[in-house]
């Protein structure tokens, strides 16, 4: 029987930050409009990599960035039901309503608000064109 350990933390994290989250697209033009122009985030930089066939853009959100990468035939990743590994991204916005109402405009359905039960802030999440479970998390 394997026993988890626990070591004491260490004097100071290891990690500083987050710099960036990468995801694979099943559409790069599609998702490229999505998040510069519907999500409006700004790109940083943009290249083509022959060698791999494959087109990677750099968003900035706050001190994070976002890079979209295109392949050949990408096979798609189950959202549903729940699957290990990334379950969605969450965005920081003060106003959440304004957010809702702005991305609604824009074509984007959002699920009802919801209230976190554990911090009593508001959340809702909508979907990226390749079903990515996204979230907006009110934080002010």
């Amino acid at each position: 029987m394997r026993v988890m350990t626990e070591m004491p933390p260490p004097d100071k994290p290891l990690l500083g930050a987050v710099h960036h989250v990468a995801l694979i697209c099943a559409d790069y033009a599609r998702s490229r409009a999505f998040y510069s122009q519907t999500l409006g985030l700004p790109i940083v930089r943009e290249v083509y990599r022959e060698a791999r066939d494959s087109w990677k853009c750099d968003l900035q959100v706050g001190d994070v960035q976002l890079e979209l990468f295109s392949f050949p035939d990408p096979p798609p990743r189950p959202s549903r039901p729940e699957a290990q590994g990334l379950r969605h991204l969450a965005f920081a916005v003060a106003d959440l309503d304004a957010v809702v109402a702005t991305l609604a405009e824009r074509g984007v359905d959002c699920e009802p608000i919801r209230v976190d039960e554990y911090t009593g802030r508001r959340f809702t999440f909508f979907a990226d064109p390749d079903g990515l479970p996204i979230e907006l998390y009110e934080t002010d």
